[in-house]
């Protein structure tokens, strides 16, 4: 019966032990999110400030490496203005485990072989989504 008792009281220590080991783990995860949160915040802050004064001249250069780096992800239609393309690029990609991105590998360097006139004409005033 001591035993019992022993062993009872053993497992009421291990099972406390790991209900304040949860909590702790609960603690940390929700501090952790929250220093997520406001990373992500000063990010988006940062590159509002970053691209939101773009220029066609500029545009040219941030969508050609956006395209060149990121393509895959379609990250150079978002920044052109093209949602739905940049959708239809990034679940291509995701379908085809990436090899779509070539296309917005070709993408960027068209992009910066353009002219500044050429591109922002074609592709800020025209409109023109592929190629």
């Amino acid at each position: 019966m001591a035993d019992e008792k022993k062993l009872k009281d053993g497992l009421d220590d291990i099972l406390g032990d790991a209900k304040e080991g949860a909590k702790k783990a609960s603690d940390k995860a929700s501090e952790l999110a929250d220093d997520a949160k406001e990373t992500m915040n000063e990010f988006a802050g940062s590159a509002k400030e970053a691209f939101g004064g773009v220029n066609g001249e500029n545009k040219k250069l941030v969508a050609g490496l956006l395209g060149i780096f990121l393509g895959s992800f379609g990250v150079h239609k978002f920044f052109l203005g093209y949602n739905k393309e940049g959708i239809i690029q990034l679940i291509a990609s995701v379908v085809t485990c990436g090899v779509v991105g070539i296309v917005g590998f070709i993408e960027g360097i068209i992009y910066l072989t353009k002219s500044d006139e050429e591109f922002y004409n074609t592709y800020q005033i025209g409109k023109k989504p592929w190629f």
